[in-house]
């Protein structure tokens, strides 16, 4: 079970959504044309089948806009749903309703394709030990809740930011003076709770990080299936093995049967299509 974000984490993103889309006097058509006082019942429908999730970030984009409202999640995060199945309903003042439902649509679609996607993912490494995670390409200001639809999809989260773990790429070794230099610079400078990762493309680098030590895993990096098998075989679980670059889901089969323990695909959260989803009064 993926725990629910703290309000205080994602209220300031729904809240910063609102305001933009308010803009300076509101909802000024719904006030025009909408009977003072009117009332509705609206249902968040998923238009496709897919794996919801930002319902109960949708859910509290309604509430900022009218605590008054009546919300009731049919289908919560990290559930699948059917095409035309209802996953919110929310009642009470229809200036109120149509006024919050462009912002809580956005979140949800979005966030439900991210888990849709991932679930896609996730399921063609069955059978395997594999598991699938995310990165850090997200939306700038969108990383909380992106990596959360990661989760309920039944994905996994890299590092969540630069200060999570040290995570040694190409271009630290390339400054650093090589595989050895900055292992042991990394190694000597990192606490006892801090891991490290170092990027590799060949296995010529893989001997030098075997050979060198102070790494807890290895990021191989665009690989073919073939490589990462004899790298897999290298490593021998001395070191978490995670296979990255150009993972698309044709692919995450095969990769997965090469024994890495991880799959990283950016594409989860960058290139993810939003799940439709429609409000029917």
């Amino acid at each position: 079970m993926t725990l629910p974000l703290p309000a205080l984490i994602v209220e300031p993103i729904v809240r910063a959504a609102l305001l933009e889309d308010l803009g300076r006097q509101g909802d000024v058509t719904s006030r025009a044309v909408l009977p003072p006082g009117a009332v509705c019942t609206a249902s968040m429908k998923a238009r496709a089948a897919g794996v919801v999730s930002g319902v109960s970030v949708a859910a509290l984009a309604f509430r900022l806009v009218d605590p008054g409202l009546e919300l009731t999640v049919l289908r919560p995060d990290g559930s699948s749903c059917a095409a035309g199945e209802a996953v919110l309903t929310v009642s009470g003042n229809a200036v109120s309703v149509l006024t919050g439902e462009r912002v809580a649509l956005n979140f949800a679609a979005r966030l439900s394709g991210i888990a849709t996607v991932t679930a896609a993912h996730v399921a063609q490494t069955r059978g395997t030990g594999a598991r699938v995670a995310c990165s850090r390409k997200t939306t700038p200001g969108l990383r909380a809740l992106e990596k959360q639809a990661v989760l309920h999809g039944g994905g996994v989260n890299h590092r969540y930011d630069l200060s999570d773990a040290m995570l040694i790429k190409d271009n630290h070794i390339a400054v650093g003076g090589g595989v050895a230099q900055v292992l042991r610079a990394a190694r000597a400078r990192a606490s006892h709770m801090m891991r490290i990762e170092i990027e590799v493309d060949s296995l010529a680098q893989l001997e030098d990080v075997l050979t060198t030590g102070g790494a807890d895993a290895v990021l191989l990096d665009n690989m073919d299936s073939a490589t990462l098998r004899e790298a897999v075989a290298m490593v021998g679980g001395r070191l978490i093995t995670e296979a990255s670059g150009g993972m698309t889901l044709a692919r995450i089969a095969e990769v997965a049967a090469t024994g890495v323990d991880y799959i990283s695909c950016g594409g989860l959260t960058h290139s993810a299509p939003a799940l439709d989803l429609g409000l029917d009064i």
